[in-house]
């Protein structure tokens, strides 16, 4: 795991820390926020959460119960019948989900990162460039010339989580995560949001992967009724 995540780039190794930009404390607040779509699907029923800085939720619950529509609301996507999500100044969120494959099919590799950022900010002055960025999750310098519309799934997935994570996010939303991600990606990604110093919300029935990421979930159950728990999968599962 160690050596996975440690990519060789030039002559030295660069364990992938990057420094995210600065987050507040105010973070996010649901003031009592209700949704549903019609009389059958209540999705959150008065739902109140003061979110804190560095937190890391998983979130997980039975297909249906609303897990990425909360996600959607929390970014803006979806409106509450009631109440209200509001988000602190200084967050930026970065957002991977199911559906955000929207690529440039004529573009390199290189050159979709490189759109976004030609580097990021590892701290203390040190950067990595988009090429070594990618080499991180697997691109080498031959297939980051690779034209998008030969990539395979998995590869288009890896490229689409590095440009999540090139736009310097400090609020990591990941929808379903370990679906698509082989399980080296994973490994690095895992190693990612460890160093992270920023807030990260996982939804994912990746019980090793939560596990690894996340310190409590919010359990969808139903009928808009949510629930913390103080503990990881494992223990939820047990």
């Amino acid at each position: 795991m160690e050596k996975a995540a440690k990519r060789k780039v030039g002559e030295q190794y660069v364990a992938l820390e990057v420094k995210s930009s600065y987050i507040g404390t105010k973070i996010f607040e649901a003031d009592y926020v209700s949704k549903s779509f019609g009389p059958d699907k209540v999705i959150l029923k008065d739902f109140f959460y003061t979110f804190s800085r560095y937190e890391k939720m998983g979130i997980v619950g039975n297909n249906g119960t609303g897990k990425s529509t909360f996600i959607k609301i929390l970014l803006g996507l979806v409106k509450p019948d009631s109440g209200r999500i509001v988000v602190g100044e200084t967050v930026r969120f970065g957002y991977y989900s199911q559906d955000g494959l929207d690529f440039d099919e004529p573009m390199k590799v290189i050159d979709v990162v490189r759109n976004i950022a030609e580097y990021i900010d590892l701290g203390g002055g040190r950067h990595l460039s988009a090429m070594q960025f990618l080499q991180h999750f697997m691109f080498s310098p031959k297939d980051q010339q690779n034209y998008v519309y030969k990539l395979s799934g998995g590869e288009r997935r890896r490229l689409y989580l590095c440009t999540v994570l090139m736009q310097n996010p400090n609020f990591l939303v990941l929808d379903e995560p370990t679906n698509d991600l082989d399980i080296v990606t994973l490994q690095v990604l895992e190693e990612y949001l460890r160093n992270f110093k920023g807030c990260v919300i996982v939804v994912s029935h990746d019980r090793y992967f939560m596990d690894k990421v996340v310190d409590h979930l919010l359990v969808f159950q139903g009928g808009g009724d949510v629930r913390d728990f103080p503990g990881n999968y494992t223990q939820y599962r047990e």
